[in-house]
């Protein structure tokens, strides 16, 4: 007879809420020949995944070209599931103007949510810029309001950028949570561990956030990566290789899962009913280093995106150029690489606008010959 497992949860140290280690990230809903949102097929999964003890859904302002926040309150209100999940969504910092803007945005977010109020509720993809911007226009006075008034239940934010300036944000107000990039190649990326381990000591709750760095450790794997972990004597997918790592660590209270498929659903649940801190043995850590080491290996420009370059002189956008090239060739793929970089980068901020004024050498305290390694992501994606 099969043994039935349950889904697992842990309690979040600053809000005594008991989550369910796996959330439903809406980031990345099935969609339509069209891009729109697959409606029927991403009720089922969010109606199937709250069936089966998910209770933290996530979702944003910007997600789905700002479908995602509608679909997903009409989903909870149809279903009468609102009141089943831990709802959070975030305050889309990249829009904030002047200091109306903070409440007006709220308010069309609780509207588009079908709800009277948030239960997570983080500050957006927190960098420099942004950070500074809403605090100027008045971000601390803001939550305190919704805080007080219950439009807020918890307070939070997620991250982008790098490790001094998380620490700042840390210790700036007194959040409830953080939200980070983790996953067995991101540990000295952004946040990384040092940043789990920093929250977590000041008393935040933790969510991780691209566990699988969007499908990349499932789909991309290099070969030499995968012959690592085809060594291991119990053999896993890569999926649960990437997600049992997260969950291995005892600081994490839950990952988000941005499921596109039914498939995805059924087969995240499966392995969340397994999740548990210290489930990996000494010999499957030594592996999962191992497979960080044989990406890092990889790796064209080390650069660890702290900006000290920055702002450059011509406008190269450094850090997002060499990001760029070097997960183009972690994942062994030049042209798509490429692809983005033409997408993503404008021409304005692109590495050939580098005139060698050498600013970017003086100021880079990882001694990288910037200017070099700019020529070439020049012959690589610009010829």
């Amino acid at each position: 007879m099969t043994e039935r497992r349950a889904m697992k949860y842990r309690t979040m140290p600053s809000t005594g809420d008991r989550i369910s280690v796996l959330g439903f990230g809406c980031m990345r809903f099935p969609k339509k020949d069209d891009e729109s949102i697959d409606e029927a097929k991403s009720e089922q999964m969010i109606t199937e995944a709250i069936a089966k003890g998910v209770n933290y859904v996530d979702t944003a302002w910007p997600y789905h070209q700002g479908k995602s926040e509608p679909f997903v309150g009409k989903v909870l209100h149809k279903n009468n599931l609102r009141d089943k999940v831990f709802l959070a969504t975030k305050l889309p910092t990249f829009l904030i103007k002047k200091e109306e803007d903070l409440e007006d945005y709220f308010q069309q977010q609780l509207q588009r949510l079908k709800t009277d109020h948030i239960d997570y509720y983080l500050v957006h993809t927190l960098n420099r810029r942004l950070w500074e911007n809403a605090k100027e226009k008045g971000l601390f006075r803001f939550l305190d309001r919704i805080k007080a008034d219950g439009r807020a239940r918890h307070i939070g934010f997620s991250f982008h950028d790098h490790i001094d300036v998380f620490k700042e944000i840390v210790d700036a107000y007194p959040w409830e949570f953080c939200q980070i990039q983790y996953n067995y190649l991101d540990t000295h990326y952004q946040a990384g561990r040092e940043g789990l381990l920093y929250a977590r000591s000041k008393g935040l709750g933790v969510i991780v956030m691209e566990p699988l760095r969007g499908g990349s450790l499932v789909h991309k794997l290099p070969s030499d990566v995968k012959a690592v972990w085809d060594k291991a004597p119990v053999k896993r997918s890569p999926v649960e290789w990437a997600l049992k790592w997260v969950w291995n660590h005892p600081e994490v209270d839950l990952l988000l899962s941005g499921m596109s498929e039914p498939e995805h659903v059924e087969e995240n649940i499966r392995l969340a009913e397994e999740a548990a801190p210290g489930v990996f043995t000494d010999t499957e850590l030594k592996l999962a280093d191992e497979a960080r080491s044989r990406f890092l290996d990889k790796i064209r420009v080390h650069c660890t995106a702290c900006g000290y370059c920055m702002p450059c002189p011509q406008g190269v956008a450094i850090p997002s150029v060499f990001g760029i090239y070097n997960d183009a060739s972690l994942f062994e793929d030049m042209d798509g690489g490429r692809e983005r970089y033409l997408a993503w980068i404008k021409e304005e901020n692109r590495a050939s606008r580098c005139v060698e004024c050498g600013a970017c050498e003086k100021a880079c305290p990882q001694q990288i010959p910037v200017m070099e390694k700019l020529k070439d992501v020049v012959a690589v994606f610009e010829n």
